[in-house]
């Protein structure tokens, strides 16, 4: 088992001085740093393997086409998809959620239908679902939330009904951490007639996930935030679903036979995957999986609420602070204001030393409307962190209000 200080020797960002002063990286809900291993992969590619795939037949094209299909081999596995067919490869978890708004959405939602979202989305799960919405007739109910951050899953129950179509929510609270009951919220839209989707952006490199066990309809997530590179991402749906939806986009790879009078389109995944995709990052999206699962979720569970524990019960101590989002279950998100102190001013302050924390509304504006505030200072973190840089985020944060308040 690797000791945490092996850990962070993986991670070459963390060596790094910002401002004159060691990194402290504490914005991993926007997007974790990136490990050894998928830099070298990222590098090979395009210093020594870099070709198009999957119709190439020289040496290049090839190797690069298996490696590309074992990344999908191996998120197959990290989920627990039935088949490699149901795991298709896009930009992000953005364009999952577009992707299925638009191409199950227009053939499937009508006038008066509803799709059910929760206050504690982040915008790429609630506006596409709007656009869909304005172009169908159909409508977007909001599911609230109580004053902890968790979801209300009795004014849940009486939202469901036949007019439900739709369920789209997060497995975790980017902007609060809240780690939402997706299994009984599934179980319940299904008993109602609905499908789901389950935005697992911010819970895949924290907590095991497994679709069926979850029996979810939909689940996307983003590479970025699993140690991978950017601009890839995943969307998992049920093949019967699959199967019945139109491709989003037309373009290579995605088809079967092209002619002028008719096109008829490729199997799963490639229907999905129309052009030539993020050859590299995919790639380099596998030795991520592998680091998350030569550490095991179970560990990185433990560490980042030892981390969640201490950092929680020592921001609490300066004065004037309050933690918005304090639900029972809940990841290693802490949001907070202070009394006086704006969170860009206080953001400012702590990058002078070298603290990279998140300031803002992030991309949540509703939840923030929700407990009455424009913003919050985001304090995310992962298992690499130490309780060190927990301890000088918090001097951090004194000396800031000590000039600020």
């Amino acid at each position: 088992m690797k000791s945490l200080e092996q850990i962070r020797q993986d991670f070459p960002e963390l060596t790094r001085k910002v401002h004159g002063k060691p990194l402290i990286y504490l914005d991993n809900a926007a997007s974790t740093i990136k490990c050894a291993p998928v830099i070298a992969a990222v590098n090979q590619h395009y210093s020594m393997d870099a070709a198009n795939i999957h119709r190439g037949v020289h040496y290049l094209s090839e190797a690069g086409t298996m490696q590309f299909e074992a990344t999908r081999d191996s998120l197959k596995e990290l989920i627990n998809s039935p088949t490699r067919e149901q795991v298709i490869i896009t930009k992000g978890t953005t364009e999952s959620i577009n992707l299925v708004a638009w191409s199950w959405g227009a053939s499937n939602l009508k006038p008066g239908d509803e799709i059910l979202l929760t206050t504690l989305e982040h915008h790429s799960n609630i506006v596409p679902w709007q656009l869909i919405a304005e172009r169908t007739g159909a409508k977007v109910v909001e599911t609230p939330i109580d004053d902890h951050g968790d979801i209300i899953l009795e004014e849940y129950k009486k939202l469901l009904s036949s007019k439900t179509k739709m369920v789209s929510f997060n497995l975790i609270s980017n902007a609060l951490g809240t780690i939402n009951p997706a299994k009984e919220m599934i179980e319940l839209a299904h008993q109602a007639g609905a499908l789901t989707f389950v935005d697992a952006a911010q819970a895949i490199a924290h907590l095991p996930i497994d679709v069926q066990a979850l029996d979810c309809d939909f689940l996307a997530f983003s590479s970025h935030k699993m140690f991978g590179p950017t601009g890839v991402g995943v969307l998992f749906g049920k093949t019967e679903l699959l199967n019945a939806m139109s491709p989003w986009q037309g373009g290579g790879d995605m088809i079967d036979e092209v002619t002028f009078e008719k096109t008829t389109y490729n199997d799963l995944p490639h229907k999905f995957e129309a052009g030539t995709p993020h050859i590299a990052g995919v790639i380099g999206l596998k030795p991520a999986i592998d680091y998350i699962n030569e550490i095991g979720l179970a560990r990185i569970s433990e560490l980042e609420h030892e981390l969640l524990t201490y950092a929680s019960a020592k921001l609490i101590e300066v004065p004037g602070l309050k933690i918005i989002g304090t639900a029972k279950n809940k990841s290693a998100v802490i949001s907070f204001v202070i009394d006086g102190v704006h969170p860009q001013d206080l953001g400012t302050l702590l990058d002078q030393q070298g603290i990279a924390v998140r300031t803002g509304h992030h991309c949540t504006q509703p939840l923030m409307k929700r407990f009455k505030i424009t913003g919050t200072t985001r304090a995310s973190f992962c298992f690499y962190n130490t309780k060190e840089e927990v301890d000088t985020l918090v001097a951090g944060v004194h000396k800031a209000v000590s000039m600020l308040a």
